[in-house]
């Protein structure tokens, strides 16, 4: 019984491991690279294309449908 409850609260502990970005990393973070969208341009024409072979629009913050009846 011992043995199985060590089993299972012996990795607890490692899921508390938290990384905190350090002052001197961020400037690596903060290049252009590094951003989720790095061109937004990019980004607007990667959603048009969707938008347009899904026949419908919205979900990234925009309202409406495809089917034009709002």
């Amino acid at each position: 019984m011992k043995r199985l409850l060590l089993m299972l609260l012996l990795p607890l502990p490692m899921g508390c491991a938290t990384s905190e970005v350090q002052p001197w990393q961020r400037g690596y973070l903060a290049k252009p690279e590094m951003q989720l969208n790095a061109d937004p341009r990019e980004s607007a024409l990667q959603a048009q294309i969707h938008y347009s072979k899904e026949a419908s629009s919205g979900g990234a913050g925009a309202a409406g449908g495809g089917c034009g009846c709002n």
